[in-house]
């Protein structure tokens, strides 16, 4: 059959993807990167599309022309400098069921989350619940998935934060420690919905999850054994208010271009647990989920790297920033750098010049579409110091204090940083 996955190479739909791909299915793919999409998945077919631009029903008809079934994979936490919930979890599901019958559709798949309600206190919740609405009244055959905390090889959204948490040394920080976590295999969604298409099922709402209860504090532990940290010599269960600063923290980065995993929705739906129904489809246990992703040096690398990348991301900002602001204050002393050869009107310049590209290249670290470039920036900038020092103020190589030797680790660190940003 030909099928639709949108969302095609996310955390669960790249799974879906390539498994109706080794069913033998003819699948197209949508996301907004069909260069992407082309690397996670050469043997599909992808569209590059922006779902929070296909609200209305003539948005669809090209795309669905052709389709027997469509499977939607795609979601958003929270909105964001690039993200729009509603949009994308309601508008568009709205317009892409209204279109599927025209367009001669057979099944529609839908991928939502447990205990999802229209009056929900958070627009994720809310608007997966009237995507869902919109799916049954589509007038064709429709499937409900609803996944638990989704256990991936790959690690975006809550598979990533277990992974940070689990890598911290020494201690074991957690909160919301008691609430109850059932976790689900992203191989076992994607077997479901395999399922789903091969026995042209309809009418099915299912949650899938784990039938045991999981603490959130033993699974992080679970997650920490699995990659084989070493256990901690004490668990901290951190106030909640510290949490919810926290995640204060990651709703501003989300507003900058950022997907953090710890934001005010990810933290209310962990406050009142992820349960539900575990006798409507039965998946793996937690123990048997583990078992069968791959724990090897690069899971620990990454779940290391994750930790501490905001905290090299932010060092790497405050350097250039505080640089340039006392660059800026300290005029005449900056000036009186380049020595008597060097006009004043020209130190001056240059003094003004490299404030301003300092604190530009340390804001811009911190805007997510901005920072690799403005992590090239500051490695050639570096040069550029390096290489004007040794003309024009050769003695500040011999300074006591070493100013231009620390110019390396800051290049190093932007390398860090440019090496290690990476969006999905």
């Amino acid at each position: 059959m030909k099928i639709l996955v949108l969302g095609g190479y996310g955390l669960i739909g790249l799974s879906i993807t390539k498994a109706l791909l080794a069913a033998g299915h003819e699948v197209t793919g949508l996301g907004r990167s069909v260069r992407k999409g082309e690397a996670a998945a050469p043997d599909a077919t992808w569209i590059g599309r922006d779902l929070s631009h296909m609200t209305e029903a003539e948005d669809w008809t090209h795309v669905l022309t052709g389709i027997d079934v469509v499977v939607n994979a795609a979601g958003v936490l929270q909105d964001g400098m690039n993200d729009r919930v509603m949009a994308v979890q309601r508008d568009a599901v709205r317009a892409m069921a209204a279109a599927c019958n025209p367009a001669g559709v057979r099944q529609i798949v839908q991928i939502s989350a447990p205990g999802v309600s229209e009056s929900s206190d958070t627009v994720f919740y809310r608007s997966k619940a009237e995507g869902d609405a919109a799916v049954k009244a589509s007038g064709v055959n429709w499937v409900i998935f609803r996944p638990g905390l989704v256990l991936s090889p790959q690690a975006y959204g809550g598979t990533a934060l277990l992974r940070q948490l689990a890598a911290v040394p020494l201690l074991q920080p957690v909160m919301l420690a008691d609430a109850d976590i059932r976790t689900v295999h992203v191989d076992d969604v994607a077997a479901s919905v395999v399922r789903a298409v091969a026995e042209a099922l309809t009418g099915v709402d299912a949650d899938l999850l784990t039938s045991e209860p999981t603490r959130l504090e033993d699974l992080i532990l679970s997650i920490r054994s699995w990659l084989g940290f070493a256990s901690p010599k004490a668990v901290i269960r951190a106030p909640y208010f510290l949490g919810a600063f926290t995640a204060r923290l990651g709703d501003l980065a989300g507003w900058l271009g950022w997907r953090p995993a710890l934001r005010t929705t990810s933290l209310k739906v962990l406050g009142k647990g992820v349960t539900g129904n575990a006798d409507q489809w039965p998946v793996r246990r937690l123990s048997e989920t583990l078992q069968a992703l791959p724990s090897t040096v690069q899971e620990r690398t990454y779940a290391r790297t994750a930790l501490l990348y905001p905290f090299l991301l932010l060092i790497l900002s405050a350097f250039w920033i505080v640089s340039g602001i006392i660059g800026w204050a300290q005029q005449v002393p900056a000036m009186a750098v380049f020595g008597p050869d060097v006009p004043e009107g020209a130190a001056k310049a240059f003094v003004l010049g490299g404030a301003v590209a300092d604190i530009a290249i340390g804001a811009a670290l911190l805007i997510r579409p901005l920072t690799r470039p403005a992590a090239l920036a500051a490695v050639l900038v570096s040069l550029a110091y390096l290489a004007g020092s040794a003309v024009l103020a050769p003695h500040l190589w011999a300074d006591p204090l070493g100013p231009m030797v620390k110019v390396f680790p800051a290049i190093a660190l932007s390398l860090t940083v440019w090496t290690l940003t990476e969006a999905r």
